[in-house]
């Protein structure tokens, strides 16, 4: 099956080119400066190569909409997978929690579940992005290898983080943040919040460095790209490092982001903090990594459209930042962090994820969306 697009503005990994890809068998076989003779027109839009998304907890909010509540596994992916490709993603990590806290989380076998729900929704063609697995492991619960057990043989895992959310750790570096994460949102008088605390720090002092430890192990032997997740310190970064770190998940300082870096890590934002100029946590703000130029890769985090948006807003508020870097933050540069070569870039010879969007100025219009050269939205 062959197919052009012409007449585009064709985002390459170093620059924008007015021109023309020809899509044979899926893949891209051909890129033309200038319009093409005959071919689909794309009307002087920008052509960006498929998104790809490392970290969304969006499906959660459609498996399990209300507290107490879980919808119909096939149907929350679904929703889930629209939402996805209509924001220009082709490839999509959904987050999986593992671990189970009094505070919330799922049983165990639930996650499972909805890992072989994806799997059986993509044999039956009913899903327009690429969907693959990110286990985010909160590593001061008591199951949380129990839970990472369950998916011992599973090849869609392509990520796995290492989390605590024990008041000072990471993310909680203060108790004003953790007041009011964990007692103010959740209306805990002052004696059930001390009790709540305790039983956090308990936990944590416990289980959190021999479950870092046991699980960076096993993502060792089985090729699966690490992240850490929340760091805030240098010595943070530096443990990091010590268990096989490729990806820095939101550090929360701007010495944490630079260390990260510096030593080579990748280092992840969420878009939604740059359309927003800030962390909804109160940490740094994206953009300010980006000025920095310590930022890598962004993440919709809990905004499937973000990660379309984001990037022109980096484009144009960020001096000396190029269309073509902003977009790999969201394409090639994730891509390569856990090892998809095959796509992330308009390039020969790789799949043909692209994705049409309209875009003068504001907010960016996403027109069409392929996969493997098939139309998907």
């Amino acid at each position: 099956m062959e197919n052009v697009l012409t007449n585009a503005r064709l985002v390459l990994e170093n620059e924008v080119l007015q021109g023309s890809v020809q899509i044979r068998d899926g893949a891209i076989a051909d890129i033309a400066e200038g319009p093409s003779r005959s071919g689909e027109d794309m009307a002087g839009d920008y052509l960006l190569p498929g998104l790809v998304e490392l970290h969304t907890d969006h499906l959660e909010t459609h498996f399990s909409p209300r507290a107490g509540l879980k919808w119909n596994a096939i149907a929350a992916i679904q929703a889930h997978d629209t939402q996805v490709a209509g924001s220009g993603i082709t490839t999509v990590l959904d987050c999986l929690r593992m671990g189970s806290g009094e505070e919330g989380g799922f049983a165990r076998g639930e996650m499972r579940e909805l890992a072989d729900a994806i799997e059986t929704a993509g044999r039956a063609g009913r899903l327009r992005a690429e969907h693959l697995l990110h286990l985010r492991c909160e590593v001061s619960t008591a199951d949380v290898v129990d839970q990472f057990s369950d998916f011992e043989h599973d090849p869609a895992v392509r990520l796995v983080s290492l989390m605590d959310h024990a008041p000072g750790q990471r993310q909680f570096q203060t108790m004003d943040q953790y007041i009011f994460y964990y007692k103010t949102k959740r209306g805990l008088s002052d004696d059930a919040f001390k009790a709540f605390v305790a039983r956090r720090l308990e936990s944590s002092e416990r289980y959190a460095a021999p479950h870092r430890t046991m699980l960076a192990a096993q993502c060792a032997a089985r090729g699966i790209t690490l992240a850490s997740h929340d760091d805030a310190t240098p010595e943070h970064v530096e443990e990091s490092v010590g268990h096989g770190v490729r990806l820095a998940e939101f550090p929360t300082s701007i010495a944490a982001a630079e260390a990260s870096h510096k030593a080579g890590l990748s280092v992840l934002m969420g878009a939604p903090n740059v359309v927003r100029g800030r962390s909804h946590s109160g940490n740094i703000a994206a953009s300010d990594l980006a000025r920095l130029g310590v930022l890598d890769v962004l993440s919709s985090d809990y905004v499937p459209f973000s990660l379309l948006h984001a990037p022109f807003i980096l484009a144009e508020e960020i001096d000396g930042m190029s269309l073509p870097a902003a977009i790999a933050m969201v394409s090639a540069t994730p891509a390569r962090a856990i090892g998809l070569h095959d796509r992330g870039r308009i390039a020969c010879g790789l799949r043909a994820d692209l994705v049409r969007v309209q875009h003068d100025s504001g907010v960016p219009v996403c027109r069409s969306v392929w996969r493997q050269g098939d139309r998907v939205a």
